[in-house]
């Protein structure tokens, strides 16, 4: 569920939409969503100072304590 928040909200904010790759690691408390995009996309998904990235982990952090559990999400090059 996390994983398909992540994707559509990244997929309507990228130039390409098809280089969007979001990958769910699961653990026992806590789950990683690591992010990849177009190198040319990353400036739109990070923001002005970080500030859509930081809505984006928001919402992840809302929609994951709905399940009682951790997530954190990653962005990686």
């Amino acid at each position: 569920m996390l994983k398909d928040l992540v994707e559509y909200i990244v997929k309507k904010l990228v130039d390409k939409p098809e280089d969007v790759v979001v990958t769910e690691i699961s653990g026992e408390q806590a789950t990683i969503i690591e992010l990849r995009v177009a190198q040319e996309d990353l400036g739109k998904v990070i923001g002005k100072e970080g500030k859509t990235a930081r809505a984006i982990r928001t919402l992840v952090h809302a929609s994951a304590s709905k399940e009682r559990k951790r997530a954190v999400l990653e962005i990686l090059e």
